[in-house]
């Protein structure tokens, strides 16, 4: 692909397609632009359109977010995997995207910004070093497009250090940036700040500073989350003088009208708030001297801001400054004064748990925000869940004066409440929200509130204001109140006996029909939650107190489904497969029900996939219910088959990404259900899941492999001889990535196992020549322990025969390549194998090795059986070795950049553990001690020779075992 007028249109009228309307030509667009991304000159071709002024805006802006998500896919290269893009076109793009992105319109700047980073976290610093320098080199233009456009890039690269764990390599990159970036960041800094007061009169230019000093303190975040810096130490006074006047700025040309947008001010001061909790929390000492005078001005913020919604998330951080600061026993004289408490709780903690009109507001029009917000403590950023928080960092110090202080507050909030319910619910509310906060010691997301204040009775207070609300006949009364009753059930579940837990469940069910998506998505959420409590040990609902209710509990659950706005409503959906998982074989008589419901909903969310927690619960539905039906009659699995391949073929048919991966492990769940042999509709299926364009997408890789290792246990007999060569192709791709070469040793497993051996053999060795040649170019801890399994395994699994066949293979590769493999896999990588079952399977390989293959015995192999010994008893008796080298970095599949499918387990589709020798050998050792009697009665006097190379405890580990197998040895 040139870079010519002519491409330049074509590639335009190709995006022009990709925002149409009709999304048949959308998709045909979005397919084509995907098949030639990896011709060279594609991403330059991109950046040539985006450059041009004469074209129309929106197409640059698509271009920007095409290069963009061909950058996310393909820039990084994969272990074994084609390099997707051309070197010389990786160094053009490097060489253009800075001065392209910097000159470029804003909308098209972010999205460069955004490629620059994704490039940078592959290529920065070691093969993009000067990087920094060319962005630093702009700071002295004095344009703050372009100043702006280098710090929204800066931080794009550097806010994964906020997340990235430490190691030598994120210290290097740090150091690296700090040298080269940090002093002229804090000139910047200065110089900016010194503009702001410069221009303190001119709106226009205030905004723009402002939008600079926003990315300069959200930089500073990134740059001091780690550790504390030389430079930023060195430097302390600068820094913390200018967030003290910036957060005490107050300047009206930077107000803004909007009730609900944040304007520039108050995100920089939300940002000084964090920056300033990050040193209050993780660098006291030398913060200090700074920290009385930002509770000061901290203080005076929240007395002085207002309740309006554009505020939320300064107050939010502002709150959550105070409570970092309050949790230190460091600064606990700050608080101690009972004045100040009282003020604290007057002044700050109440004004802000009290319900707004936004709140009402938010409840009714946006249930999906609320609950995000509010359930189960992720309601992170608001004003709330910061008072809460600060009520529990003052209670760590100070438990009794804090909870009478606020004791008084929920009484009054509560006798508000009891003049005139209807109109004063609100105090209500606000008296539910403090209760929690102050019962609250200890929680998890799976059991809700794990350790209660003993000054709080929770269940006193549950039976006396929260009962009364889920007994009410009114189930669309106050649907807020109702909200709130249900969620203090969800979240001191744990606390309250089973008996209480049992009572709730039929008011609970009865909420799944009320119309606020609120109430009814708490109801299902506690059930769901409910079913998980444990008291004593002990389930707290089992099928028999459940059973009764089961039908209507099913019923309703479908129907809020039904409702508006609940229709892929992920909470539902778990709470289903959480009862269907409770009831297991009970749920037998609502299959054919729940089987026409769940594949309804399966084609209408099919159209447009866009909820993915939803569509995970939904195929976990599918898979509890086919375990269950299928365990109690093998009729049932064609029930499944009638019901579900239709749809599933015009899934597939249809290319629907994000559930593919699901299909291939219902199918495996499905075809596993059947005994002996595999069924014609599901051989027609095997040769397309050999096509290389599946194995393309990362996701699909796990269930394929999965799939496929059940054809070849269940069909080897019906896999024709010519398929094993793309079989063996499919493992040799595997292989070669160290991301996937674990599931290409699951398919070499399987093949050796269930494979006629006489087929087998013709290709074993191509197959160690490759295992070999990825050893050599490429080892890894994770290698080593499949390449040990297979070795073995492929011993163990075979005729006696096998053994001798094996080293003759690998030394017809190369002579006496097999002492190589002992010495430098069996015996310092043997205990690095895990998993029960692995180890078993490698300890028998091994043994057969030991005690059936006559090359061990005699000549040059004769000096490698102690040893090969040793390490197997190694095996048996010391700890597993599961170190991993400091230089060696695992690719983790959710790491591989770019928009393929993410693989997702389906946790009720499991796969048995296989042992392919446990019937045989139901004890590894004594199988060892009982072939060593068998070899030593057909070489008389040979093993206590070799045995004398043993260390003394290996010497001692295997007389116990001859001891107990009741052998002697001759």
């Amino acid at each position: 692909m040139e870079v010519t007028d002519g491409n330049l249109q074509a590639l335009a009228g190709y995006l022009q397609q990709t925002l149409s309307p009709e999304p048949q030509t959308r998709k045909q667009a979005e397919k084509f632009l995907e098949s030639v991304e990896q011709n060279q000159n594609y991403g330059l071709l991109l950046l040539h359109l985006m450059d041009k002024p004469d074209v129309d805006l929106h197409i640059r802006v698509s271009s920007a977010i095409v290069f963009k998500n061909f950058v996310k896919r393909n820039w990084r290269v994969v272990d074994g995997e084609t390099d997707k893009i051309h070197a010389a076109d990786r160094q053009a793009i490097k060489q253009h995207i800075v001065g392209l992105m910097l000159k470029s319109p804003e909308q098209v700047q972010k999205q460069l910004s955004d490629a620059i980073s994704i490039i940078g976290r592959e290529d920065f610093p070691g093969k993009w070093p000067d990087l920094i320098s060319e962005m630093v080199g702009k700071f002295q233009t004095g344009d703050f497009h372009v100043i702006n456009g280098v710090l929204r890039t800066a931080h794009s690269i550097f806010k994964r250090y906020r997340h990235e764990f430490k190691s030598q390599e994120l210290w290097s990159e740090i150091k690296f940036v700090l040298d080269n970036f940090a002093q002229a960041f804090t000139d910047l800094f200065k110089a900016t700040m010194e503009l702001a007061t410069t221009h303190a009169n001119d709106p226009a230019a205030l905004r723009v500073i402002f939008s600079s000093i926003l990315l300069i303190c959200k930089i500073f975040y990134s740059l001091n989350f780690q550790d504390l810096p030389e430079h930023f130490e060195d430097n302390i006074k600068i820094w913390m003088d200018n967030f003290l006047q910036l957060l005490s700025a107050d300047n009206k040309l930077l107000k803004t009208e909007d009730e609900e947008e944040a304007g520039l001010l108050e995100q920089v001061k939300s940002q000084v708030c964090d920056n300033v909790a990050l040193y209050a929390q993780k660098y006291d000492e030398e913060f200090s001297p700074y920290l009385p005078a930002f509770v000061t001005a901290t203080w005076g913020l929240l007395t002085s801001t207002g309740q309006q919604v554009k505020y939320d998330l300064l107050v939010s951080n502002a709150i959550q400054f105070l409570a970092s600061v309050a949790e230190r026993p460091a600064y606990r004289s700050l608080f101690e004064d009972p004045s100040t408490l009282a003020n604290i709780c007057e002044k700050v903690i109440v004004p802000n748990i009290q319900l707004r009109q936004a709140d009402e507001e938010l409840f009714e029009d946006n249930p999906e925000e609320y609950i995000r917000r509010d359930i189960e403590g992720s309601d992170v950023d608001t004003r709330r869940r910061a008072a809460c928080d600060l009520v529990q960092a003052l209670s760590k110090s100070f438990e009794g004066p804090v909870i009478q202080n606020f004791s008084t507050y929920i009484q009054g909030l509560l006798q508000e409440y009891g003049k005139n319910p209807k109109q004063n619910w609100k105090s209500k509310d606000a008296a539910l929200y403090l209760v929690t906060s102050l019962a609250s010691k200890g929680m998890t997301q799976k059991q809700g509130v794990t350790q209660t204040s003993e000054l709080v009775n929770v269940t006193d207070f549950y039976q006396g204001h929260i009962q009364p609300d889920l007994q009410s006949t009114e189930i669309d009364d106050t649907p807020i109140l109702k909200a709130d009753a249900i969620k203090y059930l969800m979240v001191f579940r744990s606390q309250l006996s089973k008996e209480v837990l049992v009572a709730s469940l039929p008011h609970l069910i009865r909420y799944l029909k009320a119309n606020s998506n609120v109430v009814h998505t708490y109801a299902a959420h506690t059930i769901e939650r409910l079913f998980m409590v444990r008291t004593g040990g002990v389930a707290a609902f089992t099928v028999e107190n459940m059973q009764p209710l089961a039908m209507d509990l099913m019923t309703n659950l479908f129907a809020a489904m039904e409702k508006p706005g609940s229709t892929e409503n992920e909470y539902i959906m778990k709470a289903v497969m959480r009862t269907m998982s409770l009831l297991q074989q009970n749920v037998l008589p609502m299959v054919p029900q729940l089987l026409q419901g769940l594949t309804q909903k399966l084609m209408v969310v099919s159209k447009n996939p866009s909820k993915p927690h939803f569509n995970h619960y939904l195929f976990e539905c599918l898979c509890v219910a086919i375990r269950a039906a299928c365990k109690q009659s093998q009729a049932a699995v064609g029930t499944f088959e009638e019901a579900l391949f239709a749809p599933f073929t015009e899934i597939l048919q249809q290319d629907v990404q994000e559930f593919i991966p699901y299909i291939f492990q219902i199918l495996s769940l499905l075809m596993e259900q059947h005994r002996g042999t595999v069924p014609e509709t599901y051989m027609a299926l095997f040769p397309h899941l050999l096509a290389p364009i599946l194995w393309e997408r990362p996701g699909n890789i796990p269930p394929l492999v999965r799939l496929i290792q059940g054809f070849i246990e269940q069909g080897a007999n019906q896999i024709e001889a010519e398929k094993l060569n793309g079989l063996l192709g499919i493992f040799q791709k595997l292989i070669a990535s160290k991301t996937h070469d674990h599931e290409g040793f699951y398919i070499l497993n399987s093949i050796i196992e269930c494979m006629p051996q006489s087929l087998v053999s013709q290709y074993t060795r191509q197959i160690f020549i490759l295992l070999f040649q990825r050893l050599q170019s490429s080892k890894t801890t994770k290698y080593i322990k499949n390449g040990g399994k297979v070795s073995s395994s492929s011993s163990a699994c075979m005729p006696s025969k096998w053994s001798n066949n094996l080293i003759e293979t690998i030394d017809g590769i190369q002579p006496k390549m097999f002492s190589m493999v002992v010495e430098r896999l069996f015996v310092p990588d043997l205990q690095k194998v895990s998993g029960h079952t692995e180890r078993k399977i490698c300890a028998v390989g091994v043994t057969k090795i030991l005690t059936e293959a006559p090359a061990m015995l005699q000549g040059e192999y004769e000096a490698a059986w102690p040893k090969l010994l040793q390490a197997l008893i190694g095996l048996f008796e010391l700890p597993e070795d599961d170190s991993v080298p400091d230089d060696e970095h695992f690719i983790e599949i959710e790491d591989t950049p770019g928009y393929q499918t993410a693989y997702s387990q389906l946790a009720f589709a499991g796969k048995k553990e296989h042992d392919p020798v446990g019937g045989d050998v139901p004890d590894a050792k004594l199988n060892l001690a009982k072939h060593l009697g068998k070899l030593s009665t057909g070489h008389p006097g040979k093993l206590p020779t070799l045995i004398t190379g043993l260390e003394p405890q290996a010497k001692t580990y295997l007389q116990h075992y001859i001891q107990a197998a009741n052998v002697t040895l001759v």
